[in-house]
C-alpha cells in the first residue's frame, strides 16, 4: 500500500475541503481520472443536499451489494472458506455485479485485532483450497492470523472494485450474538464498543475500499425485563439515538469521510395513546393491542421523524439503514392479507422508514432483505412476491441495498450460494439482479473511480466520462435533466487584475478558495455566480479561479491546483504544458 507522500497530502487536503460544507454536492459533473490525486482517498462518499449519496465529484452512485457473514461467529473468516477458495468466491461476487459487501463483525474481534491478540477460536479455512492464506503459502499450510487473512480480502475487494461496510453485529464473538438487544453485552461494555469504532475507523483512513460503518446491526427489544433499546431526546444508556451520534463521532473523528449507516430500533411507543416507554409489553410487541408500534428488529425510524441523529459538522455522512424481510421469516400483521405495494406502504413501510427517502430527509440503505424462493421453502409464492415488490420499490427510489445474503447458511433465508458454497442460486441471484446498479449496456457499475466491477463491469470514471450529456444513475438510459456544463465563464473580458486561486476574493489564497471552487462546481444553484448563498461566486471570483490552464472552464483541476499551491507544489496559475 505504498504511496508517494506528496499524493497522500493532496488526497488528504481534497477530502477535508469537501467535508467542511455538509451536504454540498448537487448536479453531476464530468471528471476524468488525471483530476483523482490519490486512488486510496478519491472514493470516499458524501449525502448532498438531495438526499442522494454523491461522489467526490457530486455524481449520484447507488450502493448495491450483498452481505457474507463469519467475522462476527467463531469462523473467524467468511463462511465457506472452509471449502472453497476465498479469491474465486470474491471475483464471483464481483463479476456477478454487486458493489457493496457488509460484512458483519463483532466488538471483540476488532479489539482483538487492535491490541493484536491471538485468535481466541481456530480460523476456519480450507487450507489446501486457500494456500494464500496459510502461513506457509502452500496447500495444507497453518493458517494465517485472522486480521491477516481478513486484510487479505480487503486488498482482493479492492482490485475487484467491491467497497466494503463493516456492521457491529454483536459484542460478543458467537452464533446468536445478534440476539442481544444493545451495543454492549457483560462481555464488552459501551466504551468498548466506541473503542472498536475509533480503532477501526483509523486503521483504515488512507484506504477507501473501507467506505463506510453500520454502528450497530438490529438494535431491538421490548419492555419486557430482556433490555430495550428506544430512541429519544436523553442520554441513557438505552438509547439508540444518543449512541448514534456518540458511535458516529467514534468514527468521523477518526476519518470524517466513512458513510456511517444508524439503523432503527424495534418498537416505539403509541405516544398518541398516552403510552411511552415505561409502558410494559403486551404479548408481542407487533400485535396491534401492543403499546408499542413494531418493526422488525432494527427497522423503526419513528423517532427519527421527532428526534432525527444530529451528526453536526457531520451530517453529510448519515445514511439511514432499515432491514425488512417477508413472511417466511414471521409473519407479521402487514402480511396476513392479498398484500401489494400499497397496503405495505400504509400499513408498514411508510411510517415506519419509507419517508426518510419520500420526503427527501435522507437516503436509505436497506442493510438486510432476502429469503428463499423456492416453492420447498414458499410453497404460497408471497416470500418471493413480497421480495419482488420491495426489490422494484428500492429500484424505483435508487435506495441503496445489501442483499442478505452471500452465505448458504442463513437457516430462516438461505444465500445466494448453494451446495456447500459451490454453487449460485440462479433463481434467486436473477431475482436480486435487476436491483444492481448497471448502465444502459447491462454492465455493472463498481463505486470505485479506477477499478472496474469484476472481470466485466465498469468503473465510476468510466460511467461518468462516456458520452455526452452526462448519464442520470436513475436512468440510464435517458440523459441527465441537470445541466452538464453550468461552469462555461465569459472571455471577452481581459484578465488584468487576477489573483489566481483567491475565489473567494479576500485577497488570499486558502483553502475555502478550493472549497468554494467545488461547491461551485456541485451545488451550481447555490455557489455558481447568482446563487443563493451569499459566498456564491462572483465574476471576479470566478476569473481568480480559474488557476489551471486560465480560458478554460471551471473544473475540479482547478480546486486541485489550489491545493498543490497550498503544499508549495506549484505556481499559480497552474499549466498543462
Amino acid at each position: 500500500m505504498a504511496k508517494f507522500i506528496f499524493k497522500k497530502l493532496i488526497a488528504a487536503v481534497s477530502a477535508a475541503s469537501m467535508m467542511m460544507v455538509p451536504g454540498a454536492f448537487s448536479a453531476p459533473t464530468t471528471a476524468s481520472s488525471a483530476d483523482v490525486p490519490d486512488e486510496y482517498h478519491d472514493d470516499w462518499l458524501h449525502v448532498n443536499d438531495n438526499a442522494e449519496i454523491v461522489d467526490m465529484y457530486g455524481n449520484p452512485v447507488w450502493m448495491t451489494g450483498c452481505n457474507w457473514f463469519g467475522y462476527n461467529v467463531t469462523t473467524q473468516c467468511f463462511d465457506g472458506v472452509w471449502s472453497r477458495n476465498m479469491h474465486e468466491m470474491l471475483n464471483e461476487m464481483a463479476d456477478r455485479g454487486f458493489n457493496l459487501m457488509r460484512v458483519p463483525m463483532s466488538t471483540q474481534i476488532l479489539l482483538q485485532w487492535k491490541n493484536q491478540d491471538p485468535d481466541p477460536y481456530m480460523v476456519k479455512i480450507n487450507e489446501w483450497k486457500n494456500p494464500e492464506l496459510t502461513v506457509e503459502g502452500v496447500e495444507g499450510g497453518k493458517p494465517k492470523y485472522s486480521f491477516e487473512i481478513w486484510n487479505q480480502a480487503v486488498q482482493w475487494c479492492r482490485e475487484n472494485g467491491i467497497k466494503i461496510m463493516i456492521d457491529i453485529h454483536c459484542a460478543t464473538t458467537a452464533s446468536n450474538g445478534h440476539q442481544y438487544p444493545l451495543w454492549y453485552d457483560s462481555n464488552y461494555s459501551y466504551d468498548d464498543w466506541l473503542e472498536a469504532l475509533n480503532w477501526v475507523a483509523d486503521y483504515y483512513k488512507d484506504d477507501d475500499t473501507i467506505i463506510a460503518i453500520d454502528l450497530k446491526n438490529e438494535p431491538h427489544g421490548k419492555n419486557d425485563g430482556q433490555g430495550m433499546a428506544k430512541w429519544d431526546d436523553s442520554k441513557d444508556d438505552n438509547n439508540w439515538k444518543y449512541a448514534a451520534e456518540r458511535g458516529a463521532n467514534a468514527v468521523l473523528s477518526a476519518n470524517p469521510n466513512l458513510l456511517v449507516m444508524v439503523e432503527g430500533i424495534e418498537v416505539y411507543p403509541k405516544f398518541e395513546e398516552g403510552e411511552g416507554w415505561d409502558s410494559q409489553a403486551v404479548d408481542y410487541a407487533r400485535y396491534p393491542w401492543s403499546p408499542f408500534h413494531g418493526a422488525w428488529w432494527g427497522g423503526n425510524f419513528r423517532g427519527a421523524r421527532d428526534y432525527p441523529v444530529n451528526l453536526g459538522k457531520y451530517q453529510s455522512q448519515l445514511v439511514y439503514s432499515p432491514h425488512d424481510y417477508g413472511p417466511l421469516v414471521w409473519e407479521q400483521e402487514w402480511f396476513k392479507k392479498d398484500f401489494s405495494r400499497e397496503t405495505l406502504l400504509d400499513d408498514y413501510w411508510r411510517d415506519t422508514w419509507a419517508y426518510l427517502i419520500e420526503e427527501k430527509i435522507s437516503p436509505l440503505l436497506m442493510g438486510e432483505w432476502g429469503g428463499f424462493i423456492d416453492e420447498e421453502h414458499d410453497p404460497t409464492g408471497d416470500n418471493t412476491k413480497w421480495m419482488t415488490i420491495l426489490r422494484d420499490y428500492m429500484i424505483e427510489k435508487r435506495i441503496h441495498h445489501t442483499f442478505w445474503c452471500f452465505n448458504e447458511n442463513s437457516g430462516d433465508t438461505g444465500g445466494l450460494l448453494i451446495n456447500d458454497f459451490q454453487d449460485w442460486d440462479e433463481d434467486k441471484y436473477a431475482l436480486v439482479k435487476p436491483a444492481l446498479w448497471q448502465d444502459d449496456k447491462g454492465r455493472f457499475i463498481s463505486l470505485d473511480h479506477k477499478y472496474k466491477m469484476g472481470s466485466y463491469g465498469i468503473s465510476l470514471s468510466d460511467y461518468y466520462n462516456g458520452t455526452e450529456p452526462v448519464q442520470d444513475p436513475t436512468d440510464p438510459t435517458e440523459p441527465s435533466t441537470k445541466p452538464t456544463d453550468p461552469t462555461t465563464k465569459p472571455t471577452d473580458d481581459p484578465d488584468k487584475d487576477v489573483t489566481y486561486g483567491d475565489a473567494d476574493c479576500d485577497g488570499v489564497v486558502k483553502m475555502n478558495d478550493a472549497v468554494l471552487i467545488m461547491q461551485a462546481l456541485s451545488n451550481q444553484d447555490r455557489y455558481y455566480i447568482g446563487g443563493t448563498d451569499e459566498n456564491a461566486l462572483t465574476e471576479k471570483g470566478l476569473k481568480n479561479a480559474d488557476c489551471y490552464d486560465p480560458g478554460s472552464n471551471l473544473t475540479g483541476k482547478d480546486a486541485l491546483s489550489v491545493q498543490k499551491y497550498l503544499l508549495n507544489m506549484t505556481k499559480l496559475p497552474e499549466r498543462s504544458e
